[in-house]
């Protein structure tokens, strides 16, 4: 599914998410996946598109199609895919998965609608072609030269079309079968039908139409071909020389073989044949707010999914209309639906709400349901363990994602009436959050409920926070007055409130070691507190900056602490004597792209470029700095050098990612409004008499590129950053897992053996895996000395981890080298144990099939050694009466 300008894959078997390693231009508007899942064909808002290896995710070609895009679609063969582009459809031929040097070859353009096409269909046989469009029209082409075929317009409607879908031929022809003569089921229209179409509105109003072709016609071109001796009649010929210099319909070296291609091809059975209404459905007969935005359609099954702009969607069944189910899910437009090919799951995608829904319908559950932050999120903190990630929004909700998988598992009860500015662990199962409404929070992680509130005695807005590390004392800082309040999180009282600073608070932070407090403002200082002295009345050590500081953090070990002014400078203190240890000047290295209003360029308009968020990484080497722009700085403390620079997003349909703008795009007024972004959205007529222009009174600005607030993971594997398009993820760790053995003639059990017997015991345990034999991968175990046990768990890669530990549980079940195993078990913890942590949710059922044969026979032992134990007592104390 399209995020942005990117491609995520949701994997719904196994329950993760991946991004595809590249950024479109601009935002996503249509994507086209090849019906053999090799090629992906992504489109942005300003018509360019790019063409992508799927399973490697690799860009093979980039191209424009010059004019909006808003339906594409491949043929069910997979040869050609239509693109409908403005008033005309484009088919082109499907390129290969290798790179060329001009991969699309265009096979025809079709014309003869009025308007805009909005939507594109095939036939199953990927032989016929219709498009709808906004003159309330739909037209049905042959996607080769047919002789004798004048294209059909089909009309009927009053809005414009949201939908055209064809039936599978296979139902056609078994409804063929099933009615009596001529197959008649309602059409005023006699003769065999050929094929049969649907056409849906945004009014609500779904046609059926049928094709139908006299059986005098077919009999007469049978006639005229038995006349002929070879039987080559004229139509025959005529068909073979159209397809020839068409390049449609097969080879054509035989008259045999083009007449069973004839047979075969719909396009050529709807030659001489008329098209006909048979129904006409309303979804709403009432309703006049409720409009058809989306429809998706199984051929094979007969199933029609509708999406309608109030979020209630509906799932038919055609030609009979009838309803099987109907469901509301949200309150705003369901944008797009999609249904897969067996029928069972229905997708959603609400934009504006930025929600996608798998629905399974027999069941009437969910299969998948998230959604974001609906006006994007502020702040982040990583849990201790930095297996989940909390974020705060715009919206006053709190949601909590897994950093493996990518998906929200829970979004607390919105207890926050304004934005969340800050979230914090202070413990494994406990998050607060402060809020502009002036208020902290206290999240339960397993009741997911607010249990504590904690409020100033005077109302403020609370800008930062900060948990101490032994998660007992959170401490927030307001805008005005300018003051930082303290709360014991058992008892809930405020217990201090620290005054001194001439400007909002705007970065708090707490001493890894000590109880000691940092506090930034915009007055140009940095003030330490002692939370725990016994005098409260002792004045805080002040650190002068200069400039409005806006951001802070304590290295690990609580040596310095680093302080970003607005000036885009970076200053290290000593914690202990308070000096200066070094400065960075990142207002260069963070400087880069031109706002659609700024005067200037983007070298000469680095003054609103600095650092409002920074984090040390685990070691305290290296020090992760974002703000007011589209890069991400990590910098090398100690040499004070640049390491690397993150551009957080290429999206061109953000503000400030271009360094330099388009001439085209500026007028002498300043910036001229883009109205790519809203080519597909409804055109306003003007309503006041005399008006020039079309206007309907509402402005569109576009979210800046920048980053709200940075975060490294504790584990130090991983950091994330917050931006305007939601929570990126920076991993060392490679999703792409290479097995360096693949299942060939070569991996056999005697190569098993031989390896066995020449000692390359890892080899051979990755071959017996491979070839997934009980007998055999026991048999490698155990002949696996037990000094290379810790050398051969090394080997192993991490596809094949869960494989290993169920032949591990069944191994030890019934064996009697109970030791022996348990130092397998005791190594694959110590070598792989923080990787099965992280994905727990992947390795979870091996690893309780594990400790289930692990327990059982600590159970049996555990009887022995007490049976044992008792008797070795009593032979003792006999022995002792005895020589006593």
């Amino acid at each position: 599914c399209p995020v942005g300008n990117r491609i995520q894959v949701l994997d719904l078997l196994h329950h993760s998410c991946r991004t595809l390693p590249f950024e479109a231009r601009s935002n996503i508007r249509r994507i086209a996946l090849s019906p053999d899942d090799r090629l992906l064909i992504v489109v942005d808002v300003n018509h360019h598109a790019l063409l992508v290896n799927y399973h490697r995710g690799v860009i093979l070609h980039r191209f424009s199609f010059k004019k909006p895009v808003r339906d594409m679609k491949f043929s069910p063969d997979g040869s050609k895919f239509a693109v409908s582009a403005g008033k005309h459809v484009q088919v082109w031929f499907t390129p290969g998965v290798r790179r060329e040097f001009a991969p699309m070859v265009l096979h025809r353009k079709y014309t003869g609608l009025s308007g805009d096409v909005t939507t594109l269909d095939w036939s199953s046989d990927s032989s016929i072609l219709m498009g709808g469009g906004k003159d309330c029209q739909a037209r049905v082409w042959t996607v080769d030269t047919v002789m004798d075929y004048k294209p059909w317009l089909l009309v009927g409607h009053k809005k414009p079309l949201v939908g055209v879908h064809f039936e599978d031929r296979f139902k056609i022809n078994e409804r063929n079968q099933f009615f009596v003569g001529d197959g008649n089921t309602g059409s005023t229209l006699t003769g065999k039908l050929v094929a049969r179409c649907y056409t849906i509105s945004e009014d609500g109003v779904i046609v059926t139409r049928e094709c139908r072709k006299e059986e005098n016609d077919d009999k007469e071109g049978e006639v005229s071909d038995d006349e002929d001796g070879n039987g080559k009649g004229l139509d025959s010929l005529g068909n073979d020389a159209v397809d020839f210099f068409s390049g449609g319909g097969g080879n054509g070296t035989t008259t045999t073989q083009s007449n069973d291609v004839h047979s075969s091809d719909q396009a050529h059975d709807i030659v001489n044949s008329r098209w006909g209404t048979t129904s006409r459905h309303y979804f709403h007969a009432n309703s006049s707010a409720n409009t058809v935005v989306s429809t998706s359609f199984s051929s094979k099954h007969s199933l029609l999914v509708v999406g309608f702009s109030t979020g209630l969607f509906g799932l038919y069944e055609l030609p009979s209309m009838s309803n099987i189910h109907t469901l509301s899910l949200s309150h705003s437009t369901i944008g797009t639906v999609s249904i897969n090919p067996s029928a069972e799951w229905l997708a959603f995608g609400c934009p504006k709400t930025q929600q996608l829904l798998i629905w399974e319908w027999r069941s009437e559950t969910y299969i998948l349901k998230q959604a974001g932050h609906a006006y994007g999120m502020r702040c982040l903190a990583y849990s201790p363990d930095g297996i989940v990630v909390a974020t705060g929004g715009e919206d006053g909700t709190v949601k909590l994602w897994n950093s493996h998988s990518g998906f929200c598992y829970v979004t607390l009860p919105k207890s926050h009436t304004a934005a969340v500015t800050a979230v914090e662990f202070s413990s494994p199962t406990v998050v607060l959050s402060a809020s502009l409404d002036g208020t902290v929070r206290a999240h339960d992680l397993h009741r997911y409920r607010n249990f504590k509130t904690y409020t100033s005695d005077i109302p403020c807005q609370f800008l930062c926070m900060a948990v101490d590390k032994s998660g007992e004392v959170v401490c927030a800082g307001s805008t005005e007055p300018f003051r930082v309040c303290v709360w014991s999180v058992q008892t809930g009282k405020l217990t201090d409130v620290l005054t001194g600073h001439l400007g909002p608070i705007s970065s708090l932070a707490f001493h890894p070691v000590r109880g000691t407090l940092a506090s930034a403002s915009w007055d140009g200082t940095v003030k330490v507190w002692d939370l725990y002295k016994s005098d409260g009345g002792s004045a805080p050590e002040t650190l002068e900056n200069g400039a409005d500081v806006v951001c802070l953090a304590y290295r690990p070990d609580g040596g310095q602490i680093c302080s970003g002014s607005i000036r885009g400078m970076l200053r290290f203190w000593n914690v202990e004597d308070g000096s200066l240890v070094c400065e960075i000047d990142g207002q260069k290295d963070i400087k880069g792209g031109r706002k659609i209003n700024d005067r200037m360029t983007s070298d000469n308009n680095s003054s609103s470029r600095y650092f409002t968020s920074i984090a040390y990484s685990a070691d305290g080497t290296c020090l992760l700095a974002g703000g007011n722009s589209k890069y991400v700085c990590i910098y090398e403390v100690s040499q004070q050098i640049l390491l690397k620079k993150f551009q957080v997003s290429f999206n061109r349909s953000l503000d400030g990612v271009l360094d330099e703008l388009h001439s085209k795009n500026l007028g002498d007024g300043g910036a001229l409004d883009d109205e790519h972004d809203s080519a597909d959205e409804t055109s306003f007529v003007p309503h006041i008499p005399g008006a020039k222009r079309a206007d309907d009174g509402s402005r569109k600005s576009r979210v800046e590129v920048l980053t709200m607030q940075v975060a490294f993971s504790p584990t130090g594997r991983e950091w994330s950053t917050v931006s305007g398009e939601g929570l990126h993820v920076y991993s060392l760790d490679d999703d792409m897992i290479f097995d360096p053995l693949a299942l060939t003639e070569a991996v056999t059990p005697s190569a098993v053996q031989s390896n066995l017997r020449e000692g390359k015991y890892g080899m051979a345990l990755l071959m017996s895996l491979h070839l997934n034999e009980f007998a055999l991968v026991k048999s490698v175990i155990e002949d696996t000395p037990f000094e290379s046990i810790s050398t051969v768990v090394r080997s192993i890669g991490q596809e094949h981890l869960s494989q290993l530990i169920q032949f591990m549980s069944k191994c030890m079940e019934d064996s009697p080298h109970v030791e022996y195993y348990l130092q397998w078990c005791l190594e694959l913890l110590q070598t792989h144990g923080l990787f099965m942590e992280k994905n727990r949710g992947k390795y979870l059922r091996s690893f309780r099939a594990l400790f289930r044969v692990v327990q059982s026979r600590y159970v049996d032992l555990k009887a022995i050694c007490d049976d044992n134990k008792y008797s070795l007592e009593f032979l003792e104390n006999q022995a002792n009466l005895l020589l006593g």
